[in-house]
């Protein structure tokens, strides 16, 4: 073992790779080998594993020879393939050469050399029975046929080819390729009657595959014999083929200088074939020989016939036609023309041309209509995706009501309206009803039809659904309508159903303005009434007749409402009423009038805003510095009975704030020391059983007013800090015992 180098291993080694050089496992290269031995194993010296490797010890019985035990499940994948380069690299260049130094040379058949004739017919004879026994194993072969003809054109054996030919033709006469092949012997052989037979015979069986007319026109054409190529033409187009097949015709009787019969041949053409392709080709051609009328009958005729069939490029055509021949009136008209029969979204191009054909030969107003029409376009559009998209409509509106086409302009509103929104709720509703008022407005404002504007008024208020809801301004614009054709009465009416129906507050105040700025008091009056016996509890209906009260000198009479409104057991917003009722007394210069107005609010309430705001009543309007310590006095004892620290600190910021604008320096100094100091306490939350107590800290007030309770506090305080010290000081003295 010792001179085997496996060492201590035994006789389990690890099997190694047979290989022919240490550097490449394919042994390609010329490298320096190792020598061969009788053994081929491969044991790695002694030594730590390579970086990557899987140890190869194991238990005697578990896995197979040479490959580690499996305790990952894994199978094959557990395995770590060494991956470290080799120190000899071979290149792709080494490799290649090779390759190519290896590779064995195709072998190619012997060159045969015939010496006599009985050779040369000894070699047909073989041939020809190999041939013949292909085509009689795979008889639908199509290129064992042909090259077996092919093989007998080479040897100049040509009535054998053709007997071959025929012979295949009998198996598969709709077969092109044979067809081909057979004319093109003939033909390259130069049997000219032979291949005009052939040619006669496949267009007869197979008139439909233009590439047989093709060639045997062509033929025809290059041999000079004009009258048969035509003949060739005439025949084929008794079968009205497509296209191409016309326009060669038409091509060839060009290139015999045969305009006329062109022109007849492509008449005939656009007989057949009505087609907007056909036209233009027409036209083409006669533009192309100078022929302008007969090229715009073309077009005309065009346009007659197919009318819906035809595109944009046809139009476009038919203009850029008449632009070449300087009729731009003619060419305007055909774009427009274009314009109001293509639908809009098959018309883009069209738009375009039409453009730049205004910006080089129009005015502006024709490049105005081309941009009008292409944003009426946009708008049908956006119409037909939603036609509840009111903002569309609105856009619309505005684009007819900038061009001032009347009739058109009704036309959009009518139709803008016809779409109501599906849904009950006034949210849904606010952008539809400003269609029917802008629709109003226009026939006011432009067209002048007053009765036409009454109408659509009359309309709306039909189409709105006042008993879920209203729009007050919808009625306060008609009455203005009305106000403006000098028709009061008419308005007056137009309110009072307003206020019947829907009854908002908007109505009742422009209802009352109204009669306001004519003079009716007694009707402003009536209307207040109505107002505060339709919302009794807002208080913005008792202010504004306080107000028409005040403005016309009846001071008892709004003093009596004020009264009245104070006396509401319930009401929205209170204050408002409170203060409106003290401005009136204020501004009077009732001034005894209004304390007692503030004193009967004290009463019911004991805001802290109120004391603070009849304390500024004092000292500034009344200018009574005792009253106002007196009501600040009072507010206090209240908060503090009550335990309220921060409305007590508010009115004693405010009254310092008071004594230093209005009072001397001894009050001023007097409720300093009446300032309350802001401090941090604790306090316990409420817990569940079981659970430790829990604290939070808050911020409070302390008041100088408040000082003997504040006093005991002190004392207990002190009280537990000596004994803490106390206790803190014997446990410092060892072994001593208090005292």
């Amino acid at each position: 073992p010792a001179a085997t180098g496996v060492g201590e291993l035994g006789p389990r080694v690890a099997r190694g790779r047979r290989v022919a050089c240490g550097a490449c496992p394919l042994g390609r290269h010329k490298g320096p080998r190792k020598p061969r031995g009788p053994a081929l194993l491969w044991v790695r010296p002694p030594g730590p594993p390579r970086r990557g490797s899987v140890a190869m010890s194991g238990p005697p019985g578990g896995g197979r020879r040479g490959r580690p035990e499996d305790t990952t499940g894994m199978g094959k994948a557990a395995m770590v393939r060494n991956k470290t380069s080799n120190p000899q690299q071979i290149t792709a260049e080494q490799l290649l050469r090779e390759a190519v130094d290896r590779q064995e040379k195709e072998a190619k058949p012997p060159k045969q050399y015939i010496a006599d004739e009985d050779e040369l017919q000894m070699y047909k004879v073989r041939k020809r029975k190999e041939y013949e026994d292909v085509i009689r194993m795979q008889r639908q072969n199509v290129g064992a046929w042909v090259k077996y003809a092919q093989w007998e054109g080479s040897q100049q054996e040509f009535r054998r080819a053709r007997s071959i030919f025929e012979r295949a033709l009998h198996v598969e006469y709709q077969n092109i390729s044979i067809w081909l092949k057979y004319l093109e012997m003939e033909m390259k052989n130069k049997f000219v009657n032979h291949a005009r037979n052939l040619f006669d015979r496949v267009t007869q069986l197979l008139p439909r595959v233009d590439q047989f007319w093709y060639k045997y026109a062509y033929m025809e054409e290059l041999l000079g014999n004009y009258a048969g190529a035509r003949g060739i033409y005439e025949r084929w187009m008794e079968w009205e083929p497509d296209d191409n097949a016309w326009l060669q015709y038409v091509k060839f009787e060009e290139r015999c200088k045969e305009v006329e019969k062109g022109r007849r041949v492509m008449e005939r053409y656009v007989n057949v074939r009505p087609t907007q392709s056909g036209f233009l080709k027409l036209t083409k051609f006669e533009e192309k020989h100078n022929n302008v009328a007969r090229a715009r009958s073309g077009f005309e005729k065009g346009v007659e016939l197919l009318g819906n069939e035809l595109d944009e490029k046809f139009y476009m055509k038919f203009a850029q036609f008449e632009q070449r021949q300087k009729e731009m009136e003619r060419a305007q008209a055909i774009y427009k023309l274009a314009l109001d029969v293509l639908p809009k979204g098959a018309s883009d191009e069209l738009y375009r041309a039409y453009v730049s054909f205004e910006k080089q030969h129009g005015d502006r107003d024709a490049i105005e209509e081309v941009v009008l029409n292409k944003r009426r376009y946009i708008y049908e559009e956006g119409i037909k995706k939603n036609p509840r998209n009111y903002d569309v409509w609105f856009d619309y509106c505005r684009l007819e009501e900038s061009v001032g086409d009347v009739g058109r302009i009704r036309e959009v509103y009518e139709r803008a309206i016809s779409n109501k929104p599906p849904v009950m709720q006034k949210r849904f509703w606010r952008r539809y009803i400003y269609l029917w008022i802008y629709y109003a407005l226009f026939e006011e404002l432009q067209t002048g039809d007053m009765d036409k504007a009454r109408a659509v008024y009359d309309a709306v208020l039909k189409v709105v659904p006042h008993k879920q809801f209203s729009f007050a301004k919808l009625w306060k614009i008609y009455a203005e309508f009305e106000v403006r054709q000098l028709n009061i009465d008419r308005a007056r009416l137009i309110f009072g159903r307003a206020i019947a129906e829907c009854s908002k507050e908007r109505i009742f105040l422009d209802y009352a303005d109204l009669e306001m700025r004519l003079g009716n008091i007694d009707r402003c009056r009536k209307i207040y009434e109505k107002f505060l016996e339709a919302h009794p509890h807002n208080p913005k209906a008792w202010n504004v007749y306080v107000d028409l009260e005040d403005s016309v000198g009846e001071v008892e009479r709004a003093r009596a409402l004020c009264d009245l409104a104070i006396q509401q057991d319930r009401l929205d917003m209170p204050e408002l009423v409170w203060k409106r009722y003290i401005d009136l007394e204020v501004s009077n210069d009732e001034l005894e009038r209004g304390r007692k107005v503030w004193l009967r609010l004290l009463e019911k309430s004991s805001h802290c805003r109120v004391f603070i705001a009849y304390s500024e009543f004092e000292a500034s309007t009344a200018s009574s510095m005792p009253n106002c310590r007196e009501a600040l006095e009072r507010g206090i004892k209240h908060f503090k009975s009550e335990q309220r620290s921060d409305e007590r600190a508010m009115l004693l910021e405010q009254w310092l704030k008071l004594e230093r604008e209005h009072g001397d320096e001894a009050a001023v100094e007097a409720v300093e020391k009446r300032q309350p100091k802001r401090v941090k306490k604790r306090r316990k939350l409420p817990t569940e059983e079981g659970q430790p107590d829990a604290f939070e800290e808050y911020m409070d007030y302390v008041f100088p007013d408040d000082k003997p309770e504040q006093q005991n506090l002190k004392i207990l305080e002190m009280a537990r800090m000596w004994k803490a010290r106390k206790l803190a000081g014997g446990a410092a003295v060892p072994g001593g015992e208090p005292s």
